[in-house]
């Protein structure tokens, strides 16, 4: 059965910078851009997930295809390469940037939520690569 546990916005009474401004202070791992990646990937994973549906929730490994469809969306080739450099190399780190923002107060969460939510899903590095890399089929001159 498919894990329920979710994510959504929670106030906005904290304007985002200033969420990430507390976040970035007590967690120094994860570069400010990757904050906002992360909630521009949340939103992506709604779209994708839950678009016309009355309930907004993602499930942890829901926004982690968010974040997959995003990179690949606004980086291409150079996704994994922006990723990295934002401090992002697996799935815990989104968890770690969705809970650093669940703690300001930014994002909400729901009772059966947990960081191990975030934990498995795909590797970043084929995920990232793989669809750009040359077919194996021999192409004839």
């Amino acid at each position: 059965m498919a894990n329920r546990s979710s994510l959504h916005w929670m106030s906005q009474d904290l304007p985002f910078h200033l969420a990430v401004a507390q976040a970035v202070s007590k967690d120094p791992r994860y570069q400010p851009l990757a904050y906002e990646f992360v909630r521009d990937a949340l939103h992506v994973a709604v779209k994708h997930f839950r678009e016309g549906k009355e309930d907004q929730h993602v499930s942890g490994q829901e926004v982690l295809e968010g974040v997959r469809l995003h990179a690949l969306e606004e980086y291409g080739p150079m996704a994994l390469t922006v990723l990295n450099e934002w401090g992002l190399e697996r799935g815990e780190d989104i968890g770690n940037i969705v809970y650093n923002l669940i703690d300001t107060g930014y994002f909400g969460k729901n009772d059966g939520d947990s960081l191990e939510d975030f934990s498995g899903g795909y590797d970043f590095e084929t995920a990232f690569t793989a669809p750009f890399k040359p077919s194996s089929k021999s192409q004839k001159v």
